[in-house]
Formats: structure tokens, C-alpha cells, sequence
């Protein structure tokens, strides 16, 4: 990421310098950003025939997918549509060329990737790659898509926004260009564009009971991951004579309290660089010892070293093509620089600029730490010794990548507020823009002294989101009485522990495209964005590729989609809830992507109300879905509603379902749009009461 040098003196330039005359053209969209969602946005723009205009603080595009994130986070591909499949398509078209293979043969590389192959040749899909071959594909998209670019312009956060009636009348950069637009997207990690136009947003965690979360807010004795102190038999000292705290702290450890579990704070989680490395010798740079290198920042290391960590620390040098890697963080002390971003997201372009040095300087002094200090293990230095920097990437920026992992910053609190709920199907999602499905992902946000007087990490958490997930449209703009023509594709509303998932490159992209449709048909109808007909978006969306829904196979092979099933089939997504907030997925089969139970409590208190209309009279099967178990309740009270009239029965779910996975409550005569209910109850219960599905099946 490159930060001007002097920022004064850019001022005065655009101040005084008739070279920096202000952009005359009105374009239709204003896309200010420099990520793959502006260039996904513009594409798109230009493909349904509007003029658009990429300002972008950055010089290379693409950010992090250009940056050296090439392990691409992919979840379930399936749910990737679009231009953001397009792109991984063109990344395999590049590895279908000879000369893209530098270093090795394409039959020598391990086709391994994230949960899938790297390459796909089935779907003609790349997802494991070199930063070069995306920065490659995004200038290639500008060149065939005929993109107008205006790099290293950075928008005058105090000044720079224009507002007139609620809308963004055009934004000015510090070099004192100004671009004039109807329809605006703010595509920044940061979420400068919102700010710097009144529209909300927050930074740092939010507590569990602001949205009936759970793992949002601090998160003190959760260890989901190998990141924290409890991989190791002993534990581990924070002071620098190990059990003493009048000898003082090692570096990189927080003195203050780390927080009330649950509760809100003011962090965000590290940053990191995503490091390409090489051990292909005619290609490596050895690592170099950086400008303000201390040694005395790597103790704690050591102390990992002493307590058992070693190769472990090559963990996640994950294998892209030509024998380089995406290098990532791994275990309780690496490469994620932890506690020192907090600062970042609200900071000026020189505070920033600051960061990033700092970052950059832990990092190199990591590296050059480990394959030069006597004190770490032969085993581990003799590896780091093979791995360098390679000298074909990052060659703008001394071989080393100019983006920065700004993992979370401002987060827009919009039209719609994504939670952790909606993430794992707890509560139905409004109007689809389009999918993710990588689990619910936070790095550690601080490392702090518990009150054993023991070093630890916090903040690290990963939940799994039970399968894809839906992204309402209204999590892309902003609320009504701020502003009526910005999308925040990137920056999107949602919460600390939500946007762990969401901000994933690919799904970046799908919403840079969502985001671009949504403004010309708001441009095209003349309408505020919160006006956005949403049933003919979605029909543009899907002509245009995306995936709004997943309806596919279930991991793990527990779970029966609902497209799979006959008759009528409402999933407990789809059904009115009270209480039965826990969810599971450990025993099967069932419908979807888990079922909901009531954790043996609160007997009485909760209930689910499955209903539809049927549209052909005639006489139905009606079923319920669970899966059974020992520890679950033998009197379950089960309400069915017809215009017949209305029965309970008693279901036993220790007992295996009459049609597995759904049990026959029995038969009933139902004529054409009439309303079916049922209604599961815990009402007098003696076990976990299961929810899941339920179905109509005609008979006759």
C-alpha cells in the first residue's frame, strides 16, 4: 500500500498548482478504491453501459488478491458466481501458458488449495496463485473493459466530500482533482468515502448483547485455533526474568486488563503482511536485516521456542506455483503483529503510513530474526535459510508487497446490520446480493497477562457458519436519512465477529459487482438506493451469474438439501421462532445445514411455527424432521392446523423417524390455498427438543 510522501506539501500543490485542475467529466459512478471489488464494480458499470471512473489511492489494483493473498479463502466455491468467478478463471487461463510456469512444470506443482484444488479443471478455475498473475488479470480487465484509473489519488478525508440533500455531489482528492458522479461505491479496506460523508459505522468489537451474538466482544479462555499460549504443556512467562514482574514486561505484551468476556472494546484484530517467499535458489533474495531492527522484539519467541514450538512455525507457508509461497500467520507468537493497529483505522495518511512501516519492520525483523539468531533451534534456522524473497514479485516495492492485510477496520452500520445470526441461519437473511461461506474468522486482537500472571493471546476465534450464507442487499447501503447515493461493497455493515467471514477477497468481488448493478438501476429509475426494486435486481444478478441462494450438497454428507426432498419442505430457517437459539450439526441425518434444540432448559418457553400455503388441493403426508438421539425428549408435543382442525400429537425422538429423516404425523385433506401450520413445542418435555423440518407430501 503506498502512502505519499509528504502529504503537506500535496496540499499546497493542489492548492496552488494549475496542473491540478479539477477532473471536468461527470462520470455515472464514482468508484473510490483500489481493491478487487473497484475493479469487479467498474467492470460491471461498463458492461451495462455506464460511465465509471476508478479513484484510486492505490497504484497497483487489486489489494490483498494482488498483494499476496494467493491461498484464496474460498469456503464452498459453489456459492462463487459472477465476476468474481470470472477472475478465477482468467487466473487459470494465465497458468494454461507455458511461460506462466517460470520456476517449475505445472505437473511438478501440488494442485493443493484451501479445501479445494488449486486448479480446477473441471470448472476451468484457478484459486492458488502468484500476486504477479492477479496483478495481471486486473490490468487486463482494465485494458479489455476500456477502465478509466486515476492512481495515487487520495481523497481529502476533512474536506474532500461534497454533500447535497443527502447525496454525494462528488468527492476531491489531495492532489485537488475533483470527480463529479451520480452514484458513488467507497471499495477501501478503511471505509474512508463513508466517513468522510457522515454515514455510520463502527470500529472495534461490539458486546455479545448489542445483537444477540456470542462470539462477539472480548473472547478471554476461548482458544478455537493454535494461536494462544495453551498449545504449550506449561505455561509461559510474560516478564523478562520468567516468574519476576519487577524485572518488567517482554516486548509485545499489553499491560492492561484484557476485558469483561463479552464485552465490547476498541480493538480490531492484527494485520499482517501476506508474504510471497521462495526457496527456488536462482530466484531468492536472502532476508535482509531491515533499517530499525531490535532483536529484543523476538523474545517471546524464544520463550515458544524453549517451550516446544519449532517447525510448527512453517505451518502456513502455503505452496503457490513456482515454488514461492503465501506466507500467513501461525501459532501463538508470528507473523500477525498483534495490539499494534488499533490506532489504523481512524489514523491520518501519515499515522498510517507509520503503521505500515512499523508492521513492515516486525516482520522483516521476524524473518531475519529466525535465520540468523544463535538462540533458535538449528532444525528451525537451517529451514528459514532456504526460504528469501523472491525477485520476480513486488518489483515496484523492493520485493515485498505493497498492501498490507487491513483485515477489519470502519465497518458501516447501514440499511441492514449483519450478524453472526444470519452467518449460521439463526435468523433469516433479507434480500440476497450474494454468498459466503469461509467459517467465522478472527485473528487475536491483543496478547495480554492473565491473572495467573501467564502470557496469552485473545480474540482468536473460529466458528463454522453451518454451510453457505445469504448477504442482504440492505448491508451494502447506507441508512436512508445519511445518504441515498454510496454503496460500501467492502466495508459492508456488519459486525466485528460477522465481518470475520464476510471479508473474504472473493466475496469482495461479488459484492463490488452486486454493488455496481444496484447503482445503475438506481441511476436508470432515478431512485435513492434504499429505492432499489429488489425483485429486479435479483433477476440481473442472476442473468449476470451470481449465486443468491445454495441449495447444494451438504458438506459432510449429514445433511439433505431441500431441493433434493419432495413435496413441501419448510427448514427451520424458514420457520417462526421462540427460543431454540442453540444449533447443531452433529448428528444426522437432517435437513439443510443442521437443526436447532433447546439445550434441555427452559421448558415451556420455546416453540417454531412451520406454515404454508398449498397450492394443489388434495391429501398430505405430513412429516417432521430430527435426528435422534439418547439424550433427546420421548414427548414432544407437535400441534398440526388444518381447516379440518387442529391435533397435537406426541412424537418420541429417541426413537429412529418413520421415513428417515422425517416421522409421519399422519394424513389430512387440504384444498387448494389453504394454510397448513405445525407447531413444535418444549411444553412438558424430558430431553433436548429437536428443530429442523417439516414436510407436505400429497398422497392422492
Amino acid at each position: 500500500m503506498k502512502i505519499p510522501g509528504s502529504l503537506i506539501l500535496a496540499s499546497v500543490v493542489a492548492l496552488f498548482s494549475p496542473a491540478c485542475a479539477e477532473e471536468k467529466a461527470e462520470h455515472d459512478l464514482v468508484i473510490y478504491g483500489g481493491t478487487c471489488a473497484a475493479v469487479t464494480a467498474a467492470v460491471q458499470a461498463k458492461k451495462m453501459g455506464k460511465s465509471v471512473v476508478i479513484v484510486s489511492p492505490d497504484t497497483i489494483l487489486g489489494g490483498l488478491s494482488s498483494g499476496g493473498l494467493g491461498w484464496t479463502d474460498t469456503g464452498n466455491k459453489a456459492v462463487i458466481g459472477g465476476l468474481s468467478r470470472d477472475f478465477y478463471h482468467r487466473v487459470w487461463k494465465e497458468y494454461q501458458k507455458p511461460e506462466t510456469w517460470k520456476w517449475e512444470k505445472p505437473e511438478e506443482y501440488g494442485n493443493t488449495g484451501q479445501g479445494t484444488k488449486a486448479m480446477d479443471g473441471e470448472n476451468r478455475t484457478m484459486w492458488v496463485f502468484e500476486p504477479s498473475v492477479a496483478q495481471k488479470v486486473f490490468e487486463d480487465y482494465v485494458t479489455e473493459f476500456d477502465l478509466t484509473v486515476h492512481r495515487d489519488e487520495w481523497l481529502d478525508r476533512e474536506n474532500g466530500v461534497k454533500l447535497e440533500d443527502g447525496r454525494i455531489v462528488s468527492i476531491t482528492t489531495l492532489s485537488g482533482k475533483t470527480f463529479t458522479g451520480t452514484m458513488f461505491l467507497d471499495t477501501t479496506y478503511e471505509g474512508d468515502l463513508i466517513a468522510a460523508a457522515g454515514v455510520d459505522y463502527h470500529v472495534g468489537r461490539e458486546a455479545n448483547s448489542e445483537y444477540g451474538e456470542t462470539w462477539n466482544g472480548v473472547q478471554t479462555g476461548v482458544d478455537h485455533h493454535r494461536h494462544h499460549f495453551q498449545v504449550f504443556d506449561k505455561p509461559v512467562s510474560p516478564y523478562v526474568i520468567p516468574g519476576d514482574p519487577s524485572s518488567g514486561v517482554l516486548a509485545r505484551i499489553s499491560t492492561e486488563p484484557p476485558g469483561e468476556y463479552g464485552s465490547g472494546d476498541h480493538r480490531v484484530q492484527a494485520y499482517c503482511f501476506r508474504m510471497c517467499l521462495t526457496n527456488h535458489p536462482e530466484n531468492r533474495i536472502p532476508f535482509p536485516k531491515p533499517d530499525g531492527y531490535d532483536p529484543k522484539q523476538y523474545e517471546l519467541l524464544i520463550r515458544c521456542f524453549e517451550a516446544g514450538w519449532g517447525m510448527e512455525l512453517f505451518n502456513k507457508f502455503d505452496i503457490i506455483p513456482n515454488h514461492k509461497t503465501d506466507t500467513n500467520n501461525h501459532g501463538p507468537f508470528s507473523f500477525d503483529n498483534i495490539g499494534y493497529n488499533y490506532e489504523y483505522p481512524e489514523a491520518s495518511y501519515e499515522e498510517r503510513r507509520e503503521i505500515i512501516k512499523e508492521h513492515e519492520t516486525y516482520q522483516k525483523g521476524l524473518l531475519y530474526f529466525v535465520a540468523t539468531d544463535p538462540r533458535v533451534p538449528k532444525d528451525v534456522q537451517e529451514e528459514m535459510n532456504t526460504w528469501g524473497l523472491p525477485k520476480d514479485e513486488f518489483t515496484e516495492s523492493g520485493n515485498w508487497s505493497h498492501q498490507l492485510y487491513i483485515r477489519e477496520a470502519r465497518r458501516m452500520i447501514g440499511d441492514f446490520v449483519m450478524t453472526e445470526n444470519e452467518l449460521r441461519k439463526v435468523k433469516p437473511t433479507p434480500d440476497s446480493v450474494g454468498m459466503g461461506s469461509y467459517a467465522i474468522d478472527s485473528h487475536n486482537t491483543q496478547r495480554h497477562i492473565d491473572e495467573n500472571g501467564h502470557v496469552q493471546n485473545e480474540g482468536d476465534i473460529g466458528v463454522s457458519t453451518r454451510g453457505p450464507y445469504e448477504i442482504a442487499y440492505g448491508s451494502l447501503v447506507p441508512k436512508r436519512e445519511q445518504c441515498t447515493n454510496l454503496f460500501a461493497p467492502v466495508c459492508v455493515s456488519s459486525t466485528h465477529i460477522a465481518f470475520g467471514s464476510i471479508r473474504m477477497e472473493p466475496v469482495f468481488m461479488i459484492l463490488g459487482q452486486s454493488a455496481a448493478t444496484a447503482a445503475v438501476m438506481a441511476i436508470d429509475g432515478d431512485l435513492d438506493v434504499q429505492d432499489v426494486p429488489y425483485e429486479d435486481l435479483k433477476a440481473r444478478l442472476l442473468e449476470d451469474g451470481q449465486v443468491l441462494h445454495y441449495d447444494g450438497p451438504i458438506a459432510g454428507g449429514k445433511g439433505k438439501a431441500v431441493s433434493e426432498l419432495e413435496g413441501i419442505v419448510v427448514d427451520d430457517e424458514r420457520a417462526e421462532l421462540t427460543g431454540f437459539a442453540k444449533t447443531s450439526a452433529s448428528n444426522g441425518p437432517f435437513v439443510g445445514f443442521g437443526y436447532r434444540h433447546d439445550d434441555n432448559k427452559d421448558k415451556g418457553s420455546s416453540s417454531a411455527v412451520f406454515s404454508t400455503t398449498i397450492n394443489e388441493a388434495g391429501t398430505y403426508s405430513i412429516r417432521v424432521a430430527y435426528p435422534k438421539n439418547s439424550n433427546r425428549a420421548s414427548h414432544v408435543p407437535v400441534t398440526v392446523q388444518t381447516p379440518e382442525g387442529t391435533i397435537t400429537k406426541i412424537l418420541n425422538q429417541k426413537e429412529a423417524p418413520s421415513h428417515e429423516p422425517f416421522h409421519e404425523l399422519g394424513t389430512f385433506t387440504i384444498g387448494a390455498g389453504e394454510v397448513s401450520t405445525v407447531t413444535i413445542s418444549n411444553e412438558g418435555t424430558d430431553g433436548h427438543v429437536i428443530i429442523d423440518a417439516v414436510q407436505w407430501l400429497k398422497t392422492e
